[in-house]
């Protein structure tokens, strides 16, 4: 039976706001970003599928670093993008995340610390390296991503810190995280520790090929535990079995109370039990590189939920921010995203 709904009228007022110290608190996977330029023909020597994103071994990693030459470095992970997008917006917030005692894994606590973002790694210090991405972004814009995940997958419960995840107003989860059993367990453990608390718990389900590599426990998810739902309108296809979008936001409003749908130039689609409503996406000058479109797009949607915005006006902080993002190179804003916020969406 689904859960009982957090938020009454579509209002995203907080149901319980004793003890929150963070807006948002993430858990998600604790990856340095090396983003590359590149032609379609070195998609095709590389064997990969443009647009997708591929898990690689060490071997594989090493391979394409060498392969791509000189990359733009940042610490990334699509929930780190959120949390940090958040934090760009004005808001409080935490991640958690693994990473090792290893260069890259300085360099994400580094970032995200200068971001205004309290990072948790948890556990001890592993021998396995730090995760990492591998972007290469042809000329449409499009990201083909081969992701070596590293230490991060080792994450579990024991490595979530319950004070931390009661402390915040919204629990933000990273689909890209659930390839392991004990990610799905921390998952279901952590959303019901927040859900003890009164808080809100959202889901981003990531990418299309994580969604079919998990559907049924993503639809269990999504039926018994998720409050709120970001997604994309290949992602939502996939999860549903369908190719009709209208046909998956039919069966979608069955299952969550609340999803933000993003479709690209079309903008959002947000859906409740009770209606579906379209948001343009905000107006951008040229679209350099699509990386951290839909996880900018979730922080701004949250940072307007946590502040009591109705949920269009959640979309439009969504669509600003990631206006900006596709703007650049890299999955992280280049300015103060609050800064280009009209006034009646601050």
């Amino acid at each position: 039976m689904p859960r009982q709904h957090p938020f009454t009228a579509h209002v995203p007022a907080l149901v319980n706001k004793e003890g929150i110290l963070y807006d948002v608190v993430g858990i998600g996977n604790a990856l340095v970003d090396m983003i590359a330029m590149v032609d379609d023909a070195f998609l095709t020597s590389q064997s990969m599928i443009k647009g997708s994103m591929a898990l690689i071994e060490t071997d594989r990693a090493v391979q394409l670093t060498t392969a791509v030459g000189t990359t733009t470095r940042t610490s990334g992970g699509s929930g780190a993008n959120t949390i940090a997008g958040i934090a760009s917006l004005g808001g409080e917030v935490a991640f958690i995340g693994k990473v090792s005692n290893d260069d890259l894994g300085q360099e994400f606590a580094s970032d995200m610390v200068s971001m205004g973002v309290e990072f948790l790694s948890g556990g001890a210090a592993s021998d396995i390296p730090t995760g990492r991405c591998i972007i290469a972004v042809t000329p449409d814009a499009q990201r083909t991503m081969n992701t070596y995940l590293g230490v991060s997958t080792l994450l579990a419960f024991d490595d979530v810190d319950a004070s931390i995840v009661a402390a915040g107003a919204v629990l933000y989860l990273e689909g890209y995280l659930f390839d392991r059993d004990e990610a799905k367990h921390a998952f279901r453990q952590a959303a019901s520790l927040a859900h003890s608390h009164g808080r809100v718990v959202a889901l981003t389900l990531s990418d299309a090929f994580c969604v079919d590599r998990h559907r049924s426990d993503f639809r269990a998810l999504v039926r018994d535990e998720i409050d709120v739902l970001f997604a994309n309108e290949d992602e939502l296809k996939s999860l549903y079995e369908v190719d009709d979008f209208d046909e998956a936001v039919s069966l979608l409003r069955h299952d969550c109370h609340i999803a933000a749908i993003t479709r690209s130039e079309k903008g959002s689609v947000i859906v409740t039990r009770d209606d579906v409503h379209a948001v343009p996406a905000a107006p951008v000058e040229a679209v350099v590189d699509t990386t951290g479109a839909g996880d900018l797009f979730a922080a701004g949607f949250l940072r307007g939920l946590t502040q009591g915005k109705d949920l269009t006006s959640c979309a439009r902080i969504g669509a600003i921010a990631a206006a900006e993002v596709i703007s650049h190179v890299g999955p992280r804003p280049l300015v103060p995203l609050i800064d280009l916020l009209p006034n009646d969406l601050r």
